[in-house]
């Protein structure tokens, strides 16, 4: 049945449009309170500091080399309120430490660093909220436009990457934004329309580095849409050169040299400004280019993703990732259980031709399944965050599923429970969002199946504080994976190396049981039969007599 006979066999509404309006404000409102209970409750994790520096380095000193490893979209978004603000914020990189790549000490106060640029993260959450509730409105029914809200609001996953000051959530926007652009500019290819895509794919490019492929999608379905008449070919290169010059406006149109070598992408990094480019013939060539700095960081994340690095699952460790299925386990093991029956559901019914599928809808549902076949080539087996895009299109389908069964006699009734069940699976984890694991993993033992960004990314400070705080008198030693130095937090601990064999109190996070980063995957494991807390779902706590 097309989306819009679904939406004309609506039976008309007994309430006005703005008590309609109240089920979805509610529901966003509770997302929101979530997110801020996940602000005040999280320490600040790996990445966000090095984002946070980098973007307050863009603002200032109009400068993009800092850390250029993701676009700076994400980054600039996170740190405007500091930009405008008069904080004297103080971000040193004291280097590494143990098996962290970094660790900052920040002045005056992390948690007032979380509460001045998270927000800004939630505030595209609910952009995204908006645009999924719009979209799946549109083409499918507003009943099925509540019921992927209301996942959304209770996703664990979305609920931590949009609290934090990270990239991930921005990029999950944009994507859906883009395939929502494309599908609007296949029902009506005006100008307004394409200059929509352009605009789009440049936010699309600024978001990830990953999005080149998906832009050559678009602009392939640009061409080949026959259906919207003459015109295909200038307006897909109008909506390129939009997104191009989106970019380069972003880097504030910068020009300036790129150098493109010869040599192997798993060779060791090639210098700021330049491109290792994998041919054997000899080649040095220096030009000069928009946006230089675009352009060498992606030769740097193509480096990076050829090369990988340690990745961890089901307790063996590869040593440059590439696991082939690391995406297919992870995402069984990191979202909600529901949404997958749900998803399973709808997609059994659209096979027996029984749910709603319309062209509008069968053009999205190429994005996930292309993002995610190209999630699945790369060495960078690290966290779900990187195949998080996928997510609302997941939403859509579960959407799709309640408009076919609420006119059963208990359709209404198996998705109204289904919810619920969500949402008290993840009342489990709450407000620990991101270290979420379905009910099949033993929420102490989750260091056994994932590590780093899915369970322990350095979020558990806050937690700990109020340990020692509750035990003022025990001397804490502490193996701690993270970006932050633990005293900014005024945490007082004796570093445990791997090597060292304290007395008395030991904390030790999840992903250094684990073993993802160390030299000796099994340096703590001396200590799992002490263990006598687990903080945050991330932080291990022993007593060793």
């Amino acid at each position: 049945m097309p989306a819009s006979t679904l939406a004309s066999a609506q039976p008309a509404s007994i309430f006005r449009p703005r008590a309609r309006a109240l089920l979805p404000a509610a529901i966003a409102a509770a997302f929101t309170a979530q997110c801020l209970w996940f602000i005040g409750t999280q320490s600040l994790t790996y990445d966000e500091v090095p984002h946070i520096a980098a973007g307050l380095d863009a603002w200032r000193h109009g400068r993009f080399e800092l850390w250029n490893d993701q676009p700076p979209l994400g980054r600039l978004l996170v740190t405007a309120p500091l930009a405008i603000g008069s904080e004297p914020w103080e971000l040193e990189n004291r280097g590494a430490t143990g098996a962290n790549f970094w660790s900052f000490s920040i002045r005056p106060r992390p948690t007032l660093l979380a509460w001045r640029t998270r927000p800004a993260n939630v505030a595209a959450g609910l952009a995204l909220m908006w645009l999924l509730w719009t979209t799946t409105r549109r083409l499918v029914s507003e009943v099925a436009a509540n019921v992927a809200l209301a996942l959304f609001a209770f996703s664990p996953a979305l609920v931590a990457h949009f609290s934090l000051a990270t990239v991930d959530g921005v990029a999950v926007l944009l994507l859906f934004a883009t395939a929502v652009a494309l599908e609007r500019w296949r029902s009506r290819a005006s100008w307004p329309a394409t200059c929509g895509v352009g605009l789009a794919l440049g936010g699309l490019l600024l978001a990830k580095y990953s999005a080149p492929p998906i832009v050559a999608l678009v602009l392939v379905v640009m061409v080949a849409s026959r259906r919207v008449g003459g015109g295909r070919i200038a307006k897909s290169a109008a909506a390129l050169a939009i997104a191009l010059v989106t970019v380069w406006a972003t880097f504030l149109f910068h020009v300036g040299p790129v150098t493109f070598r010869n040599g192997s992408l798993d060779g060791p990094y090639g210098r700021s400004g330049t491109v290792i480019v994998p041919v054997s013939r000899p080649l040095d060539v220096t030009v000069r280019l928009p946006a230089p700095e675009y352009v060498a960081a992606l030769g740097g994340v193509a480096q990076h993703a050829a090369r990988g690095q340690p990745s961890f699952l089901l307790g063996e460790i590869k040593e440059r990732g590439g696991w082939p299925l690391y995406f297919s386990f992870v995402v069984l093991l990191k979202w909600p259980p529901t949404l997958w029956l749900m998803v399973a559901m709808a997609i059994v019914m659209v096979a027996r031709r029984r749910g709603a599928l319309s062209a509008e809808l069968a053009t999205m549902m190429v994005f996930p399944v292309v993002f995610f076949a190209l999630a699945m080539t790369t060495r960078l087996n690290i966290g779900d965050r990187y195949v998080l895009p996928v997510y609302p299109f997941l939403l859509m389908g579960c959407g799709i599923l309640a408009e076919t069964v609420r006119h059963w006699r208990r359709g209404a009734v198996m998705i109204t429970m289904l919810i619920a069940l969500q949402a008290v699976d993840v009342a489990r984890y709450a407000p620990d969002y991101l270290s979420y694991l379905n009910p099949i993993v033993p929420s102490d033992r989750g260091y056994e199946w994932l590590s780093d960004s899915n369970l322990d990314w350095g979020q558990g400070l806050l937690a700990l504080r109020e340990y020692q705080r509750a035990h003022p008198n025990q001397r804490l030693h502490l193996a701690y994976f993270g970006g932050v130095d633990p005293q900014s937090y005024g945490i007082d601990a004796e570093p445990l190396g791997e090597r060292d064999r304290p007395r008395g109190t030991a904390v030790v996070s999840a992903t250094h049981l684990s073993g993802q980063y160390l030299h000796d995957p099994t340096a703590y494991h001396w200590l799992l039969g002490h263990r006598t807390a687990v903080l945050n779902h991330s932080l291990h706590v022993f007593e060793v007599p």
